[in-house]
């Protein structure tokens, strides 16, 4: 079989079979291979309008249907089975051949293999893919990694491929080198994670302590969505919220059991934060709220602890409530936003990887899950500060934070008197008013870790490492 195909797809579970199907749909001849055969030539019959395929049932006839350099796309679950994957294909390729991880893999593994890769001479290019089957199909937001010959041949497809934002620009652009790709996914995916929450608790609260129906609620989310919360997250929750189960008459959302499940990439943006020494305290709650439902054991055993009586509100009072949960909202997501841009500056620094984090917020603009109009706005803050500190020093920003930061406050005291859990609101303003304190508590910490460690420490008023001789007339010493 003489190569034909420009691009190849391995491993058709549905976000492969969706890629594929893209590829094929914007002009590209796709080789087709999965470990199971059936499932290819079930693509072919199923789609095979779409475009122009090459059902393959072997590596060597996988490898041999493509022109080259070769770019072959991985999409299976990520860890063992990606090693399984490349250890099987990467003795068929030749100098300069370019294997594409789509898979939700660890950064650090895409290092180790993009540099195992590198010296047989073939690109590995970890890529994040963001947009679920949907974007997959249509257009989603793509992170690739990897050299920057690699992009030279794979960037122009994944261009045609990836969403458009509302001024036309791809969502793609070359992250940066080796794990860099599935480093900013990860770090997306951990974002996603504190806005969900964020907007779980503002749910909560609408029903718990304003009183409105789930199909209530799904109304005000419909408003916000015509605001600066425009959001696909909004948007889908609003849809959620006014569904109705077949089955039982009910409100969908009182059907479904509250134990969300999480695959890990959320749990990575804090581990690696801890890393880096970067507070996500508002993607960590986020995680641990996660944690929390799991433990159904633990929260039945809690059943009888006593909590506040609640105090119904009136119409009035309730409408009012509800544009402060919206204030409050959206300052906690500027918080998400700020600790998660945070962590990619660190982790480019750290890594070398000259990460432009201007880009990633246009390329977060269509296609994947955090799309929304308020990363235009991040964009172009980054624009016009490339080397901004925080998000918070941004001066759009810091003035709408603070318009809001007094219904923000109400709602957390709120949440508290009436015992509704809040961990990102609380979290990311405890955050907000960390950064603007004059002093914080962490002198006390310091002084404390030297009267029992004599970790030493610094002083105010000059420089120089101290330490305090605790035990006798408490002579300082300069170390």
């Amino acid at each position: 079989m003489s190569g034909t195909a420009q691009i190849g797809v391995t491993g058709l579970a549905v976000m492969g079979r969706n890629l594929a199907r893209n590829f094929a749909r914007h002009g590209y001849t796709v080789a087709l291979h999965n470990r199971t055969a059936a499932r290819t030539h079930e693509l072919v019959e199923e789609f095979g309008e779409e475009g122009i395929f090459v059902p393959t049932e072997s590596p060597e006839e996988f490898v041999a249907a493509l022109e080259r350099p070769r770019r072959l796309v991985v999409m299976v679950k990520a860890g063992d089975a990606t090693d399984a994957v490349i250890q099987e294909f990467a003795p068929l390729l030749e100098d300069g051949d370019v294997i594409i991880d789509g898979g939700n893999a660890h950064f650090e593994d895409t290092r180790r293999r993009e540099k195992e890769l590198r010296e047989r001479g073939i690109h590995f290019v970890g890529t994040g893919i963001s947009g679920g089957e949907e974007g997959a199909l249509h257009g989603p937001s793509i992170m690739p990694g990897g050299s920057a010959e690699s992009y030279e041949s794979l960037g122009p497809m994944l261009e045609k491929i990836a969403a458009k934002a509302k001024d036309g620009a791809p969502c793609v652009t070359h992250i940066g080198p080796d794990g860099a790709g599935h480093f900013v996914k990860m770090t997306h995916n951990g974002i996603e994670y504190a806005d969900m929450q964020l907007i779980g608790e503002a749910y909560q609260l609408l029903r718990d302590v304003a009183g409105y129906s789930p199909a209530q609620i799904a109304d005000v989310f419909r408003t916000w969505n015509t605001g600066r919360l425009d959001s696909y997250l909004i948007e889908i929750t609003a849809e959620v919220l006014s569904h109705v189960d077949a089955a039982t008459g009910k409100p969908f959302v009182d059907v479904v059991l509250d134990q969300a499940e999480q695959k890990g990439t959320g749990r990575w943006t804090v581990q690696i934060a801890l890393d880096l020494g970067v507070p996500v305290s508002g993607i960590a709650e986020a995680v641990f709220a996660r944690s929390v439902s799991g433990h159904a054991d633990l929260r039945e055993a809690s059943r009888h602890l006593a909590g506040p009586t609640a105090k119904p509100l009136g119409d009035d009072e309730a409408a009012a409530f509800a544009d402060q949960v919206e204030q409050a909202l959206y300052a906690s997501k500027i918080v998400s936003y700020t600790q998660g841009f945070h962590e990619l500056a660190a982790g480019s620094r750290q890594y070398d990887w000259n990460i432009d984090l201007g880009r990633i917020a246009a390329i977060w603009r269509g296609g994947c899950i955090i799309r929304a109009a308020f990363l235009d706005r991040i964009t172009g803050a980054y624009e016009a500060q490339p080397q901004l500190p925080s998000l918070l020093a941004d001066k759009g920003f810091a003035d709408e934070i603070a318009a809001a930061q007094d219904d923000w406050r109400a709602v957390t005291a709120t949440a508290v008197l009436q015992g509704v859990p809040t961990p990102g609101f609380t979290a990311a303003l405890a955050y907000y008013d960390s950064l603007r304190a004059a002093r914080l508590p962490a002198a006390l910490t310091q002084g404390q870790r030297d009267y029992f460690g004599a970790h030493t420490y610094r002083r105010t008023d000059r420089d120089g490492t101290f330490h305090t001789l605790w035990g006798g007339d408490k002579t300082e010493i300069e170390s």
